[in-house]
């Protein structure tokens, strides 16, 4: 499950600020993870800052590489992250 906000900020260029987290609840991992940035929806591939997380994901801190998968204007998108991490407790 993800949760979180798309503010548009700019008039110019279709740029949104991101700001969500992952939330996990599996065998394999309990947690969430925190996400927060720019994010230039016109760009196929961009690069979000992963900012902590909780349980697991405790002080975590990477680079998510965001693509678009699937988008209907207002109505719907999805979004395909690949999640690397460079600092974990």
């Amino acid at each position: 499950m993800a949760q979180g906000i798309y503010i548009y900020d700019t008039k110019n260029t279709f740029t949104a600020w991101l700001g969500f987290s992952f939330s996990l609840n599996s065998t394999d991992y309990q947690g969430s993870i925190n996400f927060i940035g720019a994010d230039p929806i016109l760009i196929k591939t961009r690069d979000i800052s992963v900012v902590g997380g909780i349980g697991d994901f405790f002080m975590h801190r990477g680079i998510a590489a965001i693509n678009t998968d699937a988008y209907e204007g207002e109505e719907y998108f999805m979004l395909k992250v690949d999640i690397k991490f460079y600092e974990c407790w």
